[in-house]
C-alpha cells in the first residue's frame, strides 16, 4: 500500500500540468464558442483598407521587395494562391511564416500557424490576432505547441492517468474492503 501511495503521489504531481492542460483544451473543445467569446476580439474594419490614407496598389515586383525589408536574407518563394481575405494578394512564404500583401492598397499580413498580425501601408499594427483554436487543439493532442516531441507527452500523460486512477481506485477501495472484512469478523468472533 505504501508503494501504491507513493506512485499515486508522484504521478500526481508530474502529470498535473498535463491534467490541467487537457482539462482546459477540453473545455474549450466542448464549448468553443463560449471560449472564443472571451479570447476573440475583432480589432479592424478591412473594408477600411480602400479608403486607407497613402494606400496604393503594388505590383508583384513591389510586394516582393516589401516581404524582403521584413525578412532580409531570408529565401522567399512565392505560393500558388493569388487571393486572401477576399483580396488580390501576393503570398509569400518563409520559414513557417507567410508574408500576405494586398496588392489594391499595400496593407499586409504577417501570418504563422498561431498569430496573424495585420499591418497598415505605413507599417502600422492595426490588429494583432491570435490562432487560439489551432493553440487548444494541438495542446490536447499533443499536450505541447510544437511537434519536437510528436505526441509522446500526451501518450505519456495519458498512460500515468490510467495508472493515476486504477491506483486511486486501489488507494479508495482497499481501506473500505477491509473494514467490512474486519467487521464481518467482529461479529463473527464468540
Amino acid at each position: 500500500m505504501r508503494l501504491l501511495k507513493t506512485l499515486h503521489s508522484w504521478l500526481g504531481v508530474i502529470v498535473l500540468p498535463w491534467v490541467l492542460i487537457i482539462g482546459l483544451t477540453g473545455l474549450y473543445l466542448n464549448h468553443e464558442r463560449l471560449v472564443m467569446g472571451f479570447l476573440d476580439r475583432d480589432g479592424y474594419d478591412e473594408d477600411l483598407f480602400d479608403t486607407w490614407p497613402g494606400a496604393a496598389p503594388l505590383g508583384p515586383d513591389q510586394a516582393r521587395a516589401l516581404a524582403e525589408r521584413l525578412y532580409p536574407g531570408q529565401t522567399l518563394r512565392l505560393s500558388g494562391d493569388t487571393s486572401y481575405h477576399g483580396r488580390t494578394a501576393a503570398i509569400f512564404d518563409v520559414d513557417g511564416t507567410q508574408v500576405i500583401v494586398a496588392l489594391q492598397t499595400g496593407h499586409y499580413w504577417i501570418k504563422t500557424d498561431y498569430r496573424r498580425r495585420t499591418h497598415a501601408p505605413d507599417g502600422t499594427v492595426l490588429e494583432t490576432k491570435t490562432y487560439w483554436e489551432g493553440i487548444f487543439k494541438r495542446m490536447h493532442v499533443r499536450g505541447w505547441l510544437t511537434s519536437t516531441f510528436g505526441t509522446w507527452l500526451a501518450d505519456i500523460t495519458a498512460a500515468a492517468m490510467v495508472v493515476f486512477g486504477l491506483t486511486g481506485i486501489v488507494l479508495f477501495l482497499v481501506p473500505r474492503v477491509r473494514r467490512v472484512h474486519n467487521r464481518r469478523k467482529r461479529r463473527a468472533a464468540p
